[in-house]
């Protein structure tokens, strides 16, 4: 229905119907679209062939001279060339939001900000939401399931749907094309340990020097997490002392980790201001850890592993348990986690010399047995 909409009109519009548009005779291509619940505005334009819609916001929150204004603009983005919705409602865009929004409410922010940049927005980050297909989401986790295996295919799906039903809440249209029955694997917490054997192989490909084999024995010397270690800078090691800072630590905590002297002979010469990347953090660890497992022929182990090995060997080195939760960085529960804030920098750093004694043990075996000179 076309008219010429006024403050009055819009503001008395209703629908006993689904949904009815008006059409603005001042702005051609503007509408109020009025449900039984709500009103929000729309422009309909022809880009590329293509019918498009682009929603502008809801009635009475953006008014009238607002809408007409918005509308606009759009139009002039289409004259040139630009299509206003690609702009507004990418993935790419909806998903920045959302992060925007909820990332001060979300412990894994970082997390979720590197899985879209690595494997969502490539593929699918300058789609508009509403043209991505079940079909697209199903590629694309096929994608990630040979690459990454299939519970990073369901997180990273998991991801997207969250983006999606965010955006669905504040949206009168969209619905979100992920479905029951489209996940790939039932995660399990994995209980996964290095035994003597495989830490043996796992120590001795060192190939000539290479930052990855050095960036590994780190990671069992220290039990640190994979993206703590890769973004390591040299101003954060003073000394003997490594100080993972609050920003990048899961628990929004300072952590320092005495380093032992294996420790820190596995850091790599320095080549810039990060430990193990040089002039920017260890990237590409997907593929070089694929490099590595054809060297180390250790199948089915994956870099979290070192840090429950490291956790088990502390144990087996006599570190008592709230030691070694400490050295990991976990927090302590109950009251003593909430009122004993002492550092415990000399029990850890007893603690990480004890691991580095034990796994130098294991990878270089003597016998047991002393020969008494008569």
């Amino acid at each position: 229905m076309k008219l010429l909409l006024t403050d009055r009109f819009c503001d008395r519009a209703k629908s006993h119907k689904a949904q009815i548009d008006y059409f603005d005779e001042t702005v051609p291509g503007l509408a109020l679209r009025v449900s039984v619940k709500r009103k929000s505005w729309t422009l309909h334009y022809v880009q590329d062939g293509r019918q498009r819609r682009l929603t502008f916001g809801q009635y009475p929150a953006i008014s009238l001279a607002a809408a007409r204004r918005m509308a606009i603009e759009a139009k002039g983005d289409v004259a040139e060339g630009v299509d206003p919705a690609v702009e507004a409602d990418t993935l790419k865009a909806i998903s920045e939001e959302y992060l925007r929004r909820s990332g001060s409410k979300l412990r894994s922010v970082e997390w979720q900000e590197r899985v879209l940049n690595r494997l969502v927005y490539p593929v699918m980050g300058d789609k508009p939401i509403t043209d991505i297909r079940r079909t697209d989401i199903i590629r694309l986790l096929d994608q990630i399931e040979d690459e990454n295996g299939a519970v990073m295919a369901d997180r990273t799906m998991a991801l997207i749907r969250r983006v999606m039903n965010w955006h669905a809440a504040r949206s009168d249209e969209f619905r979100s094309p992920i479905v029951r029955g489209m996940a790939r694997a039932q995660a399990k917490a994995r209980d996964r340990i290095l035994t003597d054997d495989e830490v043996r192989a796992v120590w001795a490909v060192n190939g000539d020097g290479s930052v990855f084999a050095s960036f590994i024995r780190f990671l069992l010397l220290t039990g640190a997490r994979r993206t703590e270690a890769s973004h390591m800078q040299w101003a954060e090691i003073k000394g003997a002392d490594w100080t993972l800072p609050a920003a990048r630590n899961k628990t929004k905590l300072d952590l320092i980790r005495p380093l032992s002297g294996l420790a820190l002979a596995a850091l790599p010469p320095k080549t810039g201001a990060f430990v193990f990347g040089g002039g920017e953090p260890l990237g590409n660890i997907y593929w070089r850890k694929l490099v590595f497992d054809k060297a180390v022929g250790l199948p089915h182990w994956t870099l979290h592993d070192l840090r429950r090995t490291a956790r088990s060997l502390m144990s087996r080195a006599g570190v008592t348990s709230d030691i070694a939760e400490r050295c990991l960085g976990h927090v302590i529960g109950g009251v003593r986690g909430i009122y004993d804030r002492q550092e415990y920098h000399a029990e850890k750093r007893r603690a990480f010399e004890a691991l580095a004694v034990l796994v130098e043990r294991i990878v270089e075996p003597r016998e047991n047995v002393v020969g008494i000179r008569r």
